[in-house]
């Protein structure tokens, strides 16, 4: 099983792949193909937040809340999709918000 997966652009994949990250630069129509089929592969999975955007509500969630694997969102290089803020979401969940 391959420890580290990860999903987004050509220029990230290049960096994760030097790291040892098995790597995946689908196109938004196969995101949510690529997203089972990583979960499926990895313990850890890397999700760019472009990617993210593309695979749909409902199984993002899903993905994102379940035990295994670790599915984490990260910044893409460009900046056009914001990473969710994980932070404030807490805050809204606990009744924190100010």
């Amino acid at each position: 099983m391959t420890t580290i997966a990860y999903l987004g652009d050509e220029v990230s994949a290049a960096g994760y792949r030097l790291a040892g990250a098995r790597v995946r630069t689908p196109a938004p129509e196969e995101a949510r193909t690529a997203l089972a089929e990583a979960c499926g592969q990895a313990q850890l999975v890397l999700l760019s937040s472009r990617l993210a955007a593309a695979i749909g509500e409902q199984p993002l969630r899903a993905a994102l809340s379940a035990m295994s694997p670790l599915v984490l969102i990260v910044p893409d290089p460009e900046g056009g999709v914001p990473v969710p803020d994980l932070a404030a979401r807490l805050h809204a969940q606990l009744g924190l918000e100010a």
